[in-house]
């Protein structure tokens, strides 16, 4: 390897879009020998699965691997924290959310290598604008605890006309269980009861493991609302 391949040298003579997902590790890492570097990384690239399995580590999965100190695997839970979060800024706070795809891509972020399912509201006005959104719940690995209750209390809160609830399937496949269906018609119901209407109820996964290949299930596109 010359030092012309070098992560450092390709980000700076081609940008960081030119570099693989394990060289862009290897730059955060700073591990040395330099010519090992890249190399070392993808292994533990590998032992991570992808970049949303290593999205999901927490501090202690970092401090597992060897040869990686405290202080490394704390800027390595920064950088990939801090790259979440400007992901979910990166929308405009009063969008538009009128279709499915557009609730996924605002919630997609959020989700990205959580290994527990959790629940969202997004509280809207009546032009469909966002107003808010919360996290109302998170489960275990297979489910997750959701009422009525913390739904709406978030949109009475808002002031809000209506209300879209999302949640993920770790899985990465967002068919929709008994359970996400029993749920959906409680909150519809509830909805309709404090005159804050359920628009839609997404269920968030990854286009890879969809069978549709969308990446999320949406019971209002559904006709289950």
């Amino acid at each position: 390897m010359t030092a012309d391949d070098l992560p450092r040298a390709r980000l700076a003579r081609l940008g960081p879009r030119a570099l693989l997902d394990a060289e862009l590790l290897a730059l955060l890492l700073g591990a040395a020998p330099p010519e090992r570097c890249a190399e070392t990384a993808a292994e533990r690239l590998r032992r991570a699965g992808d970049l949303a399995a290593l999205a999901g580590w927490e501090l202690s999965d970092y401090t597992r691997v060897p040869g990686l100190g405290p202080a490394k695997a704390a800027e390595l839970v920064a950088a990939l924290e801090l790259a979440r979060r400007a992901r979910e800024r990166s929308h405009d706070p009063g969008e538009r959310l009128d279709s499915p795809a557009k609730v996924w891509a605002r919630v997609e972020p959020l989700a990205v290598g959580l290994a527990v399912e959790k629940c969202w509201v997004l509280c809207l006005n009546r032009r469909n604008r966002l107003l808010a959104l919360h996290e109302v719940s998170s489960g275990t690995a297979t489910s997750s605890l959701l009422h009525p209750r913390e739904v709406f209390r978030q949109a009475l809160r808002h002031a809000a006309s209506a209300v879209i609830v999302a949640h993920n399937h770790p899985s990465g496949d967002p068919a929709p269980s008994h359970a996400d269906r029993a749920v959906t018609r409680q909150l519809a119901e509830a909805g309709r009861v404090v005159g804050v209407e359920l628009l839609d109820h997404v269920v968030v996964g990854r286009p890879e493991s969809d069978p549709a290949a969308k990446g999320w299930f949406s019971f209002g596109e559904a006709g289950l609302i």
